[in-house]
């Protein structure tokens, strides 16, 4: 055997009882770590279909030499300390590797549907032509059709592949972006791309034995085109597994929208799946960066804050330059707000909730696409297809689409952007680059550049973890312009443009930045389009939108990061409360009724300052409050209310709770904050007594919680002066600083049902338990139905 030819170790390892799953979770991580290592090829973990604690484990190397520099390295003593104590037997064999076949996958069909303008029919036709006639000959592709809706403007496109990698080859290819252009003008707002495995096709499979028809060639040769009428396009068919599944919820996308749909589901006890097309988690090109006040306090219920602090940046404030001239330099830092803003990439924000999503026994499953849902009365059967091919039938109770910006869910809804999707006509780009300048640490910030009263110029910079470290988006450099002009950038398209680079960042800092200002290291660099909209409806029977698979917004300080993490939270317990069958009718409608309109003002808030210098309002404090959807409500939701009229202030139906401290419970040697009580997933009813409050309001108290006992959670905050019976059996809490009496705005005995998504759902003042009664049966039904 040469020296240098590539070989192959195979080892034979069977698990110890129990610790099959442990086995290939450890091998994972320490394959992770030998795939660095200098002459690895490949690493690979097979599992015994009849045998599930049985593996093996295959290890392509360079040569010999490599495998023999490895056999005494760290990695290996990782891998060996790893498997050490969770398998009973193993045995390992190497062999030269001499030669490997790469076999095809089965033949795919790709369908591309476009709609090109009124009166432009006639010229996209012959830039098909023109395209098809260019992709003669290409490596893998075999056939393709262009079929027209007849008396519409809308095109279909069905081409035929060998196999999925020739496909992916092509597109991946950048020259390719020769044998397409005369069609990238007419790649409009919906277009679509999806790609179906081809099962079965009758005509290969004859009834009687006969010799197999020739296989087409890599490079077909051109055949004559017949024409194609204008009959609508079958629909490809999806293969099937004969075994089902089911769960309770179907989660799909597992953005931080979907992560925190999930994460509220499994806090519940609810069954549910996550499944994720991609099929890696999101590496460190970043889309949003910036984690918000109110989600903070979400994160604080869900037990990640401390991970985001440590993994993020406090953003300290923001300072803005117009035409060289700062105007506004606002500070963030509020201390009464239980915490500040935060920078952190969103793939440590989905890295995080991942974690704690596993932390409640459920993990993402990746590479799993849904391809087609049906629902009924009794739920939703969906149909997915793995990364290896395999279909899977499930029933679930309820879908929850959270798949982004492209979402299927939304597609197959036949939902709309009301008034159609917006676009800016401004090509951007971004960058991840260290950053040589004398600015003030931990602000973002913003260089705008205004002529004739129009933006000429944009820059923002937001600060990152690490010294100088900002992630940069401007306009993108006049050669990406002039090559891309007004086109989108729709998925799998954007490869053919070479991204950004350092010099073309430096340029925008020469421009707009201050004078000296240097950019290094440049990590990544992409380029994008500014989307915006709201989709018509959010709910659908029993499916329903989340995050961008319901709105599109500018990227101002990842307002649809966060508006997303808010729809999962607000849709989480009420699902939670369906499943179960402890929801009134009609809670569920509550979804949209709440998040549609909040969604639909975050939007167009957005879209009105993305150009400005954001200080639109003279209010700087209250301005950042709205940005940061601290001030966010849900007043006039059907699902909040209040009685009786003893308030001075204090938050109002749908309004956002907010903390109070310095409460003291008997046996706690510290003081206690009020979100240390509302931090569950039930609802939270808050009965304040005063000096005024009689022993037969007490006894009330008592008779209120033993009523919602089960779906309630009742505290009495009782004020310095209050004389509590004692043997109260309801938990009692005092209010020695007055910090809950002043945040709620009581003047005498009152209540506050704070909803387990954080926002007032009722208030009564004095306590109405009548009027409590109705509310709750708006919300809980034993037995009932959504």
């Amino acid at each position: 055997m040469p020296d240098d030819s590539p070989v192959r170790t195979i080892l034979r390892m069977r698990a110890r009882e129990g610790c099959a799953d442990a086995f290939e979770a450890a091998w994972r991580v320490a394959a992770d770590e030998i795939s660095r290592v200098p002459g690895s090829l490949r690493q690979e973990l097979i599992r015994d279909a009849e045998d599930p604690r049985t593996f093996l484990i295959i290890s392509d190397w360079r040569d010999q030499e490599a495998l023999d520099a490895f056999g005494p390295s760290a990695a290996r003593e990782n891998l060996t300390a790893a498997l050490r104590d969770l398998r009973e037997s193993g045995e390992k064999n190497t062999y030269a590797l001499l030669q490997t076949v790469v076999g095809h996958g089965p033949r795919i069909r790709v369908r591309v549907t476009v709609t090109v303008p009124e009166g432009e029919e006639a010229a996209y036709e012959k830039a098909y032509r023109k395209v098809a006639e260019r992709m003669r000959g290409t490596p893998g592709h075999v056939r393709e059709e262009l079929l027209r809706e007849p008396g519409t403007g809308t095109y279909h496109i069905f081409a035929e592949w060998l196999d999925e990698a020739s496909f992916n080859a092509w597109t991946d290819d950048q020259s390719h972006l020769d044998q397409t252009a005369p069609l990238i003008q007419y790649i409009c707002e919906n277009f679509e791309r999806a790609t179906y495995h081809i099962v079965a096709r009758p005509e290969e499979s004859p009834v009687v034995i006969q010799a197999a028809p020739p296989r087409p060639q890599l490079q077909p040769q051109p055949q004559p085109r017949q024409p194609v009428g204008p009959r609508p396009a079958a629909r490809p068919s999806l293969e099937r597994s004969a075994m089902d599944s089911s769960t309770d919820v179907l989660v799909v996308g597992a953005g931080p929208a979907g992560l925190t749909a999930a994460i509220e589901l499994a806090r519940r006890g609810v069954a549910c799946r996550l499944v994720e097309k991609r099929p890696d988690d999101n590496g460190t090109a970043d889309k949003a960066i910036g984690v918000q006040c109110r989600t903070m306090e979400i994160w604080e219920h869900i037990g990640v804050a401390r991970e985001a602090m440590d993994a993020g940046i406090w953003l300290h404030g923001q300072t803005v330059f117009v035409n060289g001239r700062q105007t506004h330099q606002v500070d963030w830092d509020l201390p009464d707000l239980p915490f500040a803003h935060v920078g952190l990439p969103q793939y440590e924000t989905e890295a995080i909730l991942t974690k704690c999503l596993a932390g409640h026994g459920v993990r993402v499953e990746r590479g799993v696409e849904l391809k087609e849902f049906t629902q009924d009365a009794d739920g939703v059967t969906a149909y997915l297809l793995g990364a290896d091919g395999r279909a899977e039938t499930v029933r679930a109770q309820y879908l929850v689409g959270a798949d982004g910006a492209h979402s299927t869910v939304r597609q197959k809804l036949g939902l709309t952007f009301e008034g159609g999707m917006g676009m800016f006509p401004q090509l951007f780009m971004l960058g991840d680059v260290d950053l040589d300048w004398s600015m003030p640490e931990g602000h973002l910030l913003r260089f705008i550049q205004v002529e004739d009263d129009e933006m000429r110029g944009m820059l923002v910079c937001v600060p990152l973890k690490g010294r100088n470290r900002y992630r940069v988006a401007t306009l993108a450099p006049p050669r990406l312009q002039a090559e891309i002009g007004s086109n989108p950038i729709p998925p799998g398209f954007s490869a053919e443009y070479d991204p950004p680079s350092l010099p073309d960042i430096q340029a925008v800092l020469d421009q707009l930045a201050p004078e000296g200002t240097t950019a290094s290291n440049l990590r990544w660099a992409s380029i994008f389009r500014i989307k915006h909209g709201i989709v018509d409806r959010y709910r659908d029977g029993r499916v329903f939108v989340a995050g961008d698979a319901a709105h599109l917004h500018p990227p101002a300080g990842g307002q649809g990061m966060n508006t997303g993490i808010q729809d999962a939270w607000n849709l989480g317990w009420k699902l939670a409360l369906a499943v179960r069958g402890d929801a009134a009718p009609g809670l569920l409608e509550s979804y949209e009724a709440e998040r549609r309109p909040a969604g639909k003002a975050i939007v167009d808030r957005a879209v009105k300052i993305a150009f400005t210098d954001e200080m639109d309002m003279d209010d700087e404090r209250e301005q950042f409050l709205l940005e940061m959807q601290m001030t966010l409500s849900y007043a006039g939701s059907p699902l909040v209310g209040e009685h009786g009229d003893h308030f001075d202030g204090g938050p109002r139906p749908g309004d956002r709770a907010p903390d109070a401290h310095d409460l003291r419970r008997f046996g706690v040697g510290h003081a206690v904050r009020l979100f240390e009580l509302t931090r569950g997933t039930g609802h939270t009813l808050l009965a304040y007594a005063d000096g005024g409050t009689a022993p037969a309001d007490f006894a009330g108290f008592e008779k209120l919680a033993e009523k919602v006992r089960g779906f309630v959670n009742i505290y009495v905050l009782a004020a310095p002066d209050a004389s509590v019976p004692d043997g109260l059996e309801v938990p009692v809490l005092r209010d020695t600083a007055g910090g809950f009496r002043a945040a709620y705005g009581l003047r005498g005995t009152g209540a506050y049902l704070i909803r387990p998504d954080g926002h007032v759902g009722f208030r009564t003042s004095p306590v109405d338990s009548a009027a409590l009664d109705a509310h709750l049966a708006g919300i809980f039904a034993l037995g009932g139905t959504a």
